[in-house]
């Protein structure tokens, strides 16, 4: 968590354990590892890594994931970017000669 990399987060997997922010994506590795059959019955959030929910509710969360925002404003922002020049009618690239002959 960039605002409080201190701050305590319950772990999705082990309700009581409790990480440090900074340590939080470290930790979920090592917890799913740990308990292969709670990782199984959790979905990641297709827009933060760090959100595991149960897969029943995986669409709940999705409608209201907070970090929704953030990728659709993105996708918003990169829809107004003008195109990139295209170079002079298209590609400058050249094959290289070549001295094999297919026809004999």
């Amino acid at each position: 968590d960039v605002l409080d990399p201190e701050r305590l987060i319950q772990c999705p997997l082990v309700k009581h354990h409790r990480i440090r922010a900074r340590r939080f994506p470290y930790h979920l590795v090592k917890c799913k590892e740990s308990n292969p059959e709670i990782a199984k019955s959790l979905a990641t959030c297709p827009f933060n890594a760090r959100h595991l929910v149960p897969r029943a509710t995986l669409s709940d969360h999705i409608m209201k994931c907070s970090d929704k925002a953030f990728m659709e404003q993105d996708v918003v922002s990169r829809s107004y970017e003008p195109p990139q020049q295209q170079l002079n009618d298209g590609s400058t690239w050249q094959a290289p000669p070549c001295d094999e002959d297919w026809e004999t």
